[in-house]
């Protein structure tokens, strides 16, 4: 095997179709979906696939918006995940446009080298990462079996290596009390309202005892009917967060005794109307990554020191989940995007500048030559493939 052969040709194929990313990746941007809904963007990267030769399935495990793209019969079987779900209001302002055009540039190149360099690649698209859990309803119907080693690249202000990623939880609630008119007889009510601000002051009082590590914030999705009534019915989304999926054990029931608090002040009646999947905590694979930095420094990507700002900086992400059953990756590459930062109009604004673009290609190349690398070094392929950790 000649690694650096293979590496050209790998780069030579999605450079030369970066036009093609682009194109998707404008696509993808110009028509933001919502978790689950991603009917178009998964629709898109699945026939581009396809149109590559590569093997497509979808819908995948039953989700409509999943698919998996696959090449190659090597004994190394490598996963790129895609995201491309949206968040409301802002759009794609966490970038997920050149996420999953990375993905399929990775793809690409991958798929023309993958049996000279003894690799199986697989394309996952995997939706509702913002809230929705699709990789780890993917991963409960067995939609990573067989895969040795599962990587993505996720754009950020800067790169970043190994990103503080935490555990996650989101929990809606709901109170329900009695409606009387606000002047004339408010004796007569139970301020749902007032439960849910009782819940809330708890909640800040909770921060002087929490972690430095534990996260909680959230909205009111409903806040009454009038302000000439008493409300009635309240509701709010939170999320908790922790370091560890056995931390945010800990912490949660503390969140949840602050919502029950509410009730208790004000008669309400309180209900845990859902939570969603528990994102966990996420294990970056030391070899996967030292061979990421390795490339995506030769690609000119400039790593900077861990600052403290930097080590503070969480987020959550279901790819959490991936890396506790599989070796994975999930570095940060960066959009020169500063002073905004994901999740902000801003941000949503620099995913399709130069300076995204160039993202999309690096992180695509990075990410294939990361997956040749990992097959060409035998300490790490038989690593991976035996399952050891």
């Amino acid at each position: 095997m000649n690694i650096p052969d293979i590496k050209q040709t790998a780069r030579e194929a999605i450079e030369s179709r970066r036009d093609e990313l682009l194109d998707i990746s404008r696509r993808i941007h110009a028509n933001p979906e919502l978790r689950y809904e991603e009917h178009k963007a998964s629709a898109w990267l699945a026939e581009y696939l396809a149109g590559k030769g590569m093997a497509v399935e979808k819908p995948y495990c039953a989700v409509q918006t999943a698919f998996r793209a696959t090449a190659g019969s090597g004994p190394l079987h490598v996963a790129i995940c895609a995201e491309y779900d949206a968040l409301p209001d802002v759009g794609h302002a966490c970038g997920h446009n050149i996420i999953a055009t990375a993905a399929a540039g990775a793809g690409v190149g991958l798929a023309k080298v993958a049996d000279e360099a003894g690799l199986t690649v697989s394309v996952i698209g995997t939706p509702a990462e913002e809230g929705g859990g699709g990789k780890i309803l993917l991963l409960g119907a067995g939609g990573f079996e067989g895969v040795h080693a599962a990587m993505m690249v996720h754009p950020a202000p800067m790169d970043i290596l190994l990103p503080n990623i935490l555990a996650a939880q989101r929990i809606e609630v709901r109170y329900t009390g009695k409606a009387a008119h606000a002047s004339s007889a408010p004796q007569l009510g139970v301020n749902a309202a007032d439960a849910l601000t009782v819940a809330q002051v708890a909640i800040g009082l909770l921060r002087q005892s929490m972690r430095s590590t534990d996260r909680v914030h959230g909205i009111v999705t409903r806040g009454g009917e009038a302000p000439n009534i008493i409300p009635q019915n309240t509701s709010a989304s939170y999320s908790v967060r922790s370091r560890t999926l056995a931390e945010l054990e800990e912490f949660r029931p503390k969140v949840l005794a602050c919502f029950e608090a509410g009730a208790v002040a004000t008669g309400a009646k309180l209900e845990v109307i859902g939570t969603e999947f528990a994102y966990s905590e996420m294990r970056h694979d030391r070899d996967i990554a030292a061979f990421y930095q390795q490339n995506a420094e030769a690609l000119g990507r400039v790593f900077p020191p861990v600052t403290t700002r930097i080590a503070e900086s969480a987020g959550s992400t279901d790819m959490g989940n991936v890396s506790l059953k599989i070796p994975s990756i999930h570095p940060m590459i960066g959009i020169d995007s500063l002073p905004a930062v994901n999740h902000q109009p801003e941000f949503a604004a620099h995913c399709i500048t130069p300076s995204a673009d160039r993202a999309i290609t690096d992180g695509a190349v990075a990410m294939a030559w990361t997956a040749i690398d990992c097959a060409g070094d035998t300490a790490v392929r038989d690593r991976l493939i035996s399952g050891a950790a």
